[in-house]
């Protein structure tokens, strides 16, 4: 396989050398493709191939996928540290100011949900643990699963991060309901946690309010063929009926409890 630098990688916050890096350390840590060769003067890196199948949203329903891939993050959680650290509310912030700077189109709405954002962060900044090493950027397509084991690759956005929010990151992008939420959390805690559960979902809630802020920096820039601005509206909406739902205050509130 071969990875290409991405020409937006600036506007989008990409550190590349931060991604090799990381790269390398979950190759290490048995969890990642390993690196063949790596050309930054080409933008290039070569990786090895990683027999197995690319997981489609579906595959999360059969259980023993769903615990694969659990295992996986979990052993990427326990790999040693990524070489930077990757925060949501930062990446907002600056997603927000590249929006603003470049005049790309927004959605009306989207800053009327700053207080309760800054709801949440309050919350889950003063309820923090420990970081992990996460990959940030777990859909379906960037789990690879050979039957007996389950790989994660590209580490563009990858960076050590609340563990928790890589588990709602892929809830969220992978399009779990309630259930499939709170088995996939179970399966990576090895026990049900109504608190992590909270946790998880209110990350889940900062992926799609944060990274919807990508699609729109894309729909302004880039080139290709693709429905950014709709892909960014999807995450927005998401974001904007949890923003407004009386399920927030109970989520925030059963996070704080164990702060």
């Amino acid at each position: 396989m071969v990875r290409i630098v991405r020409s937006d990688a600036g506007l989008l916050a990409i550190d590349q050398e931060a991604e090799h890096a990381n790269t390398l350390i979950a190759a290490q840590a048995g969890v990642g493709a390993g690196v063949l060769e790596h050309r930054p003067e080409l933008g290039t890196t070569v990786l090895e191939f990683l027999p197995g199948r690319t997981l489609v949203e579906s595959d999360f329903a059969e259980p023993a996928v769903l615990d694969r891939a659990a295992d996986a993050v979990r052993r990427l959680h326990a790999a040693p540290r990524f070489v930077n650290d990757f925060d949501m509310f930062a990446r907002q912030e600056r997603y927000r100011q590249v929006v603003a700077e470049h005049g790309f189109p927004l959605p009306a709405s989207y800053d009327d949900h700053a207080p309760a954002w800054a709801d949440v962060r309050r919350v889950m900044t003063a309820t923090a643990g420990a970081t992990v090493p996460c990959n940030n950027d777990l859909l379906a397509g960037n789990f690879i699963d050979d039957g007996a084991r389950v790989w994660l690759i590209d580490y563009d956005y990858s960076g050590n991060n609340d563990p928790c929010f890589e588990l709602g990151n892929t809830a969220t992008e992978c399009e779990f309901d309630a259930d499939l939420t709170r088995a996939w959390t179970a399966a990576y805690a090895g026990r049900d946690d109504p608190r992590l559960l909270a946790r998880v979902r209110l990350q889940a809630l900062c992926s799609e309010y944060g990274w919807s802020l990508w699609g729109f920096i894309q729909a302004g820039s880039s080139a290709l063929d693709f429905d950014f601005h709709g892909w960014g509206m999807h995450r927005f909406e998401k974001a904007a009926r949890t923003f407004t739902s009386p399920e927030l205050p109970r989520l925030l509130e059963q996070v704080s409890a164990g702060g």
